[in-house]
């Protein structure tokens, strides 16, 4: 009976540690949240990546730029797609769960540095978020 209960309970253990858990953002929503692993970046250090605004961005960006944007994520709109805004505008950015901080909501109120990548089409661009991080 012991061993029945100790192998119970380090499998549902090694369930739970595999568990999914949903991103992390807490603000509006316009679509259902899927869920995935939340994971914290890393790196903290300088970075040659320059810092834009969203106008800058829809203005100049090229297909595959790196950059840096300041300002709120405003809207979760489905799936990874959410909506992000600074003072100068508004754009559409792509975030998978994984790229949240681990443990750290994100409301819409809350300012973030979003790292990534451009993905600049005929008709639409978007940034592709490669990291999310909280600005105090």
């Amino acid at each position: 009976m012991q061993k029945t209960t100790t192998a119970l309970v380090l499998t549902l253990g090694l369930l739970g540690a595999a568990a999914p858990a949903m991103a992390q953002y807490t603000g509006p929503t316009t679509g259902e949240r899927a869920a995935a692993p939340a994971a914290g970046s890393g790196y903290t250090g300088p970075t040659s990546v320059p810092t834009m605004t969203v106008k800058q961005l829809l203005d100049t960006a090229t297909d595959d730029q790196h950059v840096r944007l300041q300002g709120r994520i405003v809207s979760h709109d489905g799936g990874k797609n959410y909506t992000f805004a600074d003072d100068s505008g508004r754009m559409p950015v792509e975030i998978s769960d994984k790229r949240f901080p681990a443990g750290q909501p994100i409301s819409a109120q809350q300012r973030v540095e979003l790292v990534g990548e451009v993905d600049k089409g005929i008709r639409k661009m978007e940034l592709e978020v490669e990291q999310v991080r909280l600005i105090p």
